[in-house]
């Protein structure tokens, strides 16, 4: 008999039903024990984060000055704005909604610790360097090897980002429903479960909302551009919204994607640019998902997120995003170093970032590879080759 695959929705979801009731029941040995596990994988992935950067987003800005010229640039720099204009907006949008139906502090520091657990084990791992000298030091050799050439240098982070792949998909990636299952279970030992269960499906569902009026902002903006109906547009691009939502990945949605952004009318030589660049570098969707979810746990731990500091994660994210195709959770992956080194979370605060963004990982890439079409739309009216 064929082995059955469970995806990693499906495996996020067990890992919050099985957490919550065990933490119910679970004797406080048990719960030390998992919380030992917890802290482990998290001074691991602090360990990871800045090598993923170095490894992923080097050679991504080698390949894509490789074939640098105005087209490329202006891609590039549409899909930026997009992204961080998605931050800005999840943003304004979150700290309107949030206060209606969450409630202020509902997980703050006092709370949980009222009953803590300590874990039997520490075990410090401290990173290589900190997130942001790994994105300095990915622009300086990325852009290095497209001045110099480097052949020899730039196979070396391909294959120096082949082995961080391999780490993400086979370790880090598997092991994320268990250290999601031990945070859980330890806030149901805690008694907070209720809380973080119940916000989380209003946090999910704001989501959701979110990137769907995103969406009809960047087709009403691109079909004003191209000319044409953007309603039509957007429509036709659902079949990619869906591949995108049930495989969670915008890289394995290229090839719908790229259908449906031809029924568009758009040029097959501008689709065939377009679509698989922007499937790189274009992360509106999986951005507005991490703004939400940090922005809710900010919101209900109490901590107050001054909107400078917002400005400058926001800024850094779009950038870190570039790692992520290619690995399921990228965006996540290469975001988490951020929340902590400059939104100042804890641990215990990203890890509930990390349950929210993965409960629901779908809608992200979904809302990504449908706003690649309406760049597709903007570039194919300027670019075309018959105009």
């Amino acid at each position: 008999m064929k082995k059955i695959k469970i995806g990693l929705f499906v495996k996020v979801l067990i890992a919050i039903v099985c957490g919550a009731l065990l933490g119910l029941v679970a004797p406080d040995p048990l719960v030390r024990i998992l919380k030992t596990f917890n802290v482990l994988f998290a001074q691991l992935l602090k360990f990871i984060i800045p090598l993923l950067i170095l490894g992923l987003v080097t050679p991504a800005i080698a390949n894509v000055g490789k074939n640098a010229g105005k087209m490329l640039l202006i891609v590039i720099g549409i899909a930026y704005l997009s992204t961080i204009c998605s931050g800005f907006f999840a943003h304004v949008c979150s700290s309107n909604v949030f206060p209606l139906y969450l409630k202020a502090g509902e997980l703050s520091s006092e709370t949980l610790s009222a009953k803590e657990f300590q874990p039997y084990l520490e075990l410090k791992i401290p990173p290589v360097c900190d997130i942001l000298t790994a994105l300095l030091l990915s622009f300086m050799i990325g852009i290095g090897i497209i001045v110099t050439g480097s052949s020899p240098l730039k196979k070396a982070f391909d294959d120096f980002g082949a082995i961080v792949r391999l780490t993400i998909e086979k370790v880090i990636i598997p092991m994320l429903p268990w250290y999601i299952f031990t945070m859980i279970c330890e806030m149901g030992a805690r008694g907070v479960i209720d809380v973080v269960l119940g916000s989380g499906f209003k946090i999910i569902l704001t989501g959701v909302v979110l990137t769907i009026i995103y969406l009809v902002l960047q087709y009403c903006i691109a079909g004003a551009i191209a000319g044409k109906n953007p309603f039509k547009c957007l429509w036709n691009m659902v079949p990619a919204y869906l591949t995108a939502f049930s495989i969670c990945s915008s890289s394995a949605a290229i090839p719908m994607t790229s259908t449906c952004a031809r029924k568009n009318g758009i040029s097959d030589d501008i689709v065939d640019f377009t679509i698989p660049l922007c499937s790189t570098v274009h992360m509106c969707g999986s951005t507005i998902k991490l703004a939400v979810s940090s922005i809710a746990v900010a919101y209900l731990t109490g901590t107050p997120i001054p909107f400078a500091v917002y400005a400058n994660f926001v800024l850094m994210q779009g950038i870190a995003a570039v790692a992520a195709p290619g690995v399921m959770g990228g965006v996540l992956m290469a975001s988490v170093g951020l929340l902590e080194s400059i939104m100042g979370f804890s641990p215990d605060q990203t890890a509930l970032v990390m349950t929210l963004y993965l409960a629901l990982d779908g809608y992200g890439p979904g809302c990504n590879v449908t706003g690649d079409g309406a760049i597709a739309l903007i570039i194919d009216k300027f670019f075309r080759k018959d105009k």
